[in-house]
């Protein structure tokens, strides 16, 4: 709270929240409360169908009353937006208002009220011409994204957005957004080690830094794994992630990595390199789900030299007490990001995808990814990430295996 005085001498109590709340158009506020209340009762109810069945993939012809509801609900709404016209309030607010737009067409497809392959152009006219005008203004794609769910996802009265009521729904996003966070103090500290280069004595305090914020996520993914539910992630949870047309374009569901900081490390430590053209292609396509402010941290990580280079570089130093110090407290922070990038893809992904799908009928796996390609195709490409995030010893890829083991020993012969 502050004192702001005028022009005229008076002064006033300004409450900030308050203000910004108070900028909002009724609309925006009438379809934000009908995206935190009843669009989450009929997706609750439409799941409790859903969850009844023998087949819980089976959605077709269950619950058409309230999938007629929350399509002509949203729809009226979203027209009433449309008709206000520039609902510009700043970055903050347009973001959230693509989101709420974006949960709506996301709810949409997750019922199958729209199917991007039987479509040409989303039936979610009103709702496409909104999402389309609020990506454009904000500079993302134009449907919902990690951010959305995430570090974008305001609480109101300790209640922040999902989909449902169910409980999984919410452990699964509060870890995420903590996991995502912890990477993020990762890849701060780790940046800041570049104006300052590796011998700096206050670099090693930042490598302490990155490997405990990696060991957090470590922990709080292995924590996921013990509290989710695998029946509910697969079946209430990860089909509300699903690709959609906004307009005649379909874009990619979201995808817990739509985060720079998770290429930041990646980068930063050396152990993925933007000159590989596989990874380079990973991170360009993600580039439009990032928020601008992550596109712009992502955009300088790939200007920087990496930290298994600099200490490689300075090999005839290896005898200093800063290099060993140094050094062993980087070759930490590997170990700490490989240790996260095997659970996520052993675990978190190995048993709550790979494994619940064996289960599934050849007609039931399509769409069954977030990212859109088929199921085996996207696991190589994470079992490839993952070893090279963990510079594991392979002949077919190129990873760091062989550097950061010349490293160790430079390490270990001093």
């Amino acid at each position: 709270m502050r004192t702001d005085s005028h022009l005229d001498g008076s002064s006033e109590l300004r409450l900030p929240e308050r203000q910004t709340h108070a900028r909002t158009t009724p609309r925006v506020q009438a379809f934000d409360a009908w995206i935190r209340g009843r669009f989450v009762d009929l997706n609750t109810e439409l799941e409790d169908l859903y969850a009844a069945q023998e087949h819980r993939t089976r959605v077709e012809g269950v619950g058409d009353a309230l999938k007629a509801a929350l399509v002509e609900e949203g729809r009226e709404l979203i027209v009433a937006l449309l008709e206000e016209g520039n609902t510009d309030e700043g970055f903050d607010r347009n973001f959230e208002l693509l989101g709420n737009v974006g949960y709506y067409m996301a709810a949409c497809r997750r019922h199958e009220i729209t199917e991007p392959s039987r479509e040409r152009v989303s039936p979610l006219t009103e709702a496409s011409a909104l999402a389309l005008h609020l990506g454009a203004s904000v500079g993302t794609v134009p449907r919902f994204v990690s951010s959305h769910m995430e570090t974008y996802n305001r609480a109101v009265d300790g209640v922040y957005r999902t989909f449902t009521w169910r409980e999984d729904e919410t452990i699964f996003l509060d870890y995420n957004t903590r996991s995502a966070l912890a990477y993020m103090r990762a890849a701060d500290a780790l940046v800041r080690v570049h104006p300052m280069g590796v011998s700096h004595p206050a670099t090693h305090d930042l490598l302490v830094d990155a490997r405990r914020a990696l060991d957090d996520v470590l922990a709080l993914n292995v924590e996921l794994a013990e509290r989710l539910d695998v029946t509910e992630f697969f079946h209430c949870v990860r089909p509300y992630y699903k690709p959609y047309r906004v307009g005649s374009q379909e874009y990619r569901g979201a995808n817990a990595g739509d985060f720079a900081a998770f290429n930041q490390v990646d980068v930063l430590l050396g152990l993925c390199s933007p000159a590989d053209p596989g990874y380079s292609a990973i991170v360009m396509e993600k580039f439009l789900y990032l928020t601008p402010k992550e596109q712009d941290r992502l955009r300088d990580t790939f200007r920087y030299p990496n930290l298994l280079d600099s200490f490689l570089e300075q090999h005839d130093l290896a005898d200093r007490p800063w290099f060993i110090a140094h050094a062993s407290a980087f070759l930490e922070v590997c170990a700490s990001h490989a240790a996260v990038a095997r659970q996520h893809h052993d675990v978190l992904v190995g048993d709550f995808i790979t494994a619940p799908s064996q289960s599934l009928a050849e007609s039931e796996l399509h769409g069954i990814t977030a990212s859109g390609p088929p199921l085996e195709v996207l696991l190589r490409s994470l079992e490839k990430l993952r070893d090279l995030r963990s510079a594991a010893d392979r002949d077919d890829i190129s990873t760091r295996h062989a550097d950061i083991e010349r490293l160790r020993r430079l390490v270990a012969a001093s």
